[in-house]
């Protein structure tokens, strides 16, 4: 039996205690770099009016598409998010109209109303070079924003080709099918990936649609029901190239059973890709 001296116990304990504190303060650093609720300090719109209340909420007195602003700067140049997955904000009360995300004027993810928590999934974006980020609304109201953090991205992707081509929705005029076969080996919280450019020649066209539905039904899916309008229809931006869905249980469960259909209003399709972890 090996018997320690009463000194090198002490400095045994002190060096456990030093790594423990280490250790905590590291994991503080990145949940203090997560939480970024601070940096929503101003707005779009002069007749909009923010407050950092005592409790950490921020009270948003909103207008239609104005905007509750986050400074991303760091000494006057734009920072890179590419660690982080995603930006959610939860609110105190369900939202009374809709809302949404615009990330560095890129891209951004729509909610509808009723929802307490909206995400924006920085999938395939370009974050290298974010010096702000938008919560808007669509017509005046006043919300509690209650957090706002990045979700760091330790998961490693796999990203598998379920259908090739170009489809031009138009005006509704096209969509294509992905057979049931295609998602086999999907499970709950594997990603539906679009690939496409919004068709921007007509200047009178100013939104761009998705819609996605279990194949000879007419059932959205459920991963992207909150940013769904009342015609189950996703909005992307004009410069967005990528579109994700996380896939629910029930959607991995109904898509193995009847495919997938996709349509839309002036968007062209080149690729859809299903994106698994990598165990």
């Amino acid at each position: 039996m090996i018997h320690y001296s009463k000194t090198l116990k002490q400095f045994i304990v002190v060096v456990a205690a030093v790594q423990l504190f280490s250790c905590m303060e590291e994991r503080k650093a990145k949940e203090d770099d997560s939480n970024v609720i601070s940096k929503f300090n101003s707005t779009w719109n002069i007749h909009e009016r923010c407050q950092m209340n005592d409790d950490g909420t921020i009270t948003y007195k909103a207008v239609e598409w104005g905007g509750l602003v986050g400074n991303f700067l760091d000494k006057n140049l734009p920072v890179d998010l590419s660690a982080y997955e995603s930006i959610t904000f939860e609110f105190a009360e369900p939202t009374t109209v809709p809302t949404q995300i615009v990330v560095a004027d890129r891209f951004k993810t729509w909610g509808k109303e009723g929802i307490q928590k909206l995400t924006c999934y920085f999938d395939g974006q370009d974050v290298t070079a974010v010096d702000k980020i938008l919560l808007q609304t669509g017509d005046t109201c006043t919300l509690t924003i209650k957090k706002a953090f990045l979700m760091p991205n330790d998961v490693t992707w796999v990203s598998t080709n379920i259908w090739e081509g170009e489809c031009d929705f138009g005006d509704w005029e096209n969509g294509f099918v992905v057979k049931a076969d295609k998602f086999e080996n999907a499970e709950e919280g594997d990603q539906l990936e679009f690939i496409f450019k919004s068709d921007t020649s007509n200047p009178e066209i100013t939104y761009w649609l998705f819609k996605t539905i279990y194949d000879d039904t007419s059932t959205t899916l459920e991963g992207n029901e909150n940013e769904l309008n009342n015609w189950g229809c996703a909005y992307v931006g004009p410069d967005a190239t990528v579109y994700r869905i996380r896939l629910t249980a029930n959607d991995v469960a109904n898509l193995k059973e009847k495919g997938l259909f996709v349509n839309g209003f002036h968007v062209i399709v080149s690729k859809a890709n299903l994106v698994s972890r990598s165990y």
